[in-house]
């Protein structure tokens, strides 16, 4: 016979489960979550609210396979923009999870102003679903770096937070100090295209204690916003140099509308 001690381990569990869920029962009710879209006050256990997720524009890794950008036509992993088809990105493939327009850019901004971290959960679900193709041949995720005085001034690098997110989500493993921004450029926000990419030209090397690792390897860098590439390009252009096989783009939002490359 039993000695019952399964029985009494499992019954603990499921009490310790029941309490756990009924103690976040009762802190959504004393403070209630604030959406990431709207910011108001909503009763739901996530970051946004069921009309707010319809809301959402999804690119779900789809459209163009090299710059991320979404297209009527959708022919699997062969599919090229027009710009894409007549020159080749400084990267190989591109990635994006969600638009970034009216309804997205609230939590963006929070993100990567306010550093508002209790979405980055969400977000790292839909980059990894955004990934799904690129993800598992991925030896390091790579963020995008901040110049070491802005990250003391900002106390955080968003992109990191989205790399570490998507990391313990799928066990790709994340390489956050690979790339150092060696230059402090002045915000990309507001510039044109080409003056993006002289902003950054140059800016970024590999770290000496990091360059073993990504020679030879697949690296996919993460980003929030990819706007016009000037930034991702020239990463990728220094990954490449220092050895990687292939450098991929995986970021949380693509923008679509020259309206948006502001941000």
């Amino acid at each position: 016979m039993g000695d019952g001690t399964g029985v009494m381990s499992s019954d603990m569990h499921w009490t310790t489960r029941s309490a756990r869920a009924g103690l976040r029962s009762l802190a959504n009710f004393v403070w209630p979550q604030r959406s990431i879209i709207s910011g108001e006050r909503h009763s739901g256990d996530g970051p946004l609210t069921p009309d707010e997720f319809a809301q959402v524009n999804f690119l779900n890794g789809a459209g163009c396979r090299a710059c991320a950008m979404p297209l009527e036509l959708d022919i699997g992993q062969e599919t090229l923009c027009g710009a894409c088809a007549s020159k080749a990105q400084k990267w190989d493939q591109a990635r994006a999870a969600i638009a970034y327009d009216d309804i997205s850019r609230q939590a963006i901004l929070e993100l990567k102003h306010a550093g508002r971290r209790d979405g980055l959960g969400t977000m790292a679900n839909w980059m990894a679903l955004a990934g799904r193709e690129i993800l598992p041949e991925t030896d390091w995720l790579v963020p995008v770096p901040l110049h070491y005085q802005r990250l003391a001034s900002r106390g955080f690098n968003q992109s990191a937070w989205l790399a570490q997110a998507v990391s313990q989500k799928t066990g790709t493993l994340a390489l956050v100090d690979a790339l150092s921004r060696k230059r402090n450029t002045p915000s990309q926000g507001g510039l044109t295209a080409r003056q993006r990419r002289r902003n950054v030209a140059g800016a970024f090397e590999v770290r000496k204690s990091r360059q073993a690792r990504i020679k030879g390897s697949t690296i996919t860098l993460v980003d929030d916003v990819l706007t016009t590439g000037a930034t991702l390009a020239a990463c990728a252009k220094t990954l490449k140099k220092a050895g990687a096989t292939r450098v991929n783009v995986l970021v949380l939002a693509r923008v679509v509308r020259e309206a948006d490359v502001t941000i």
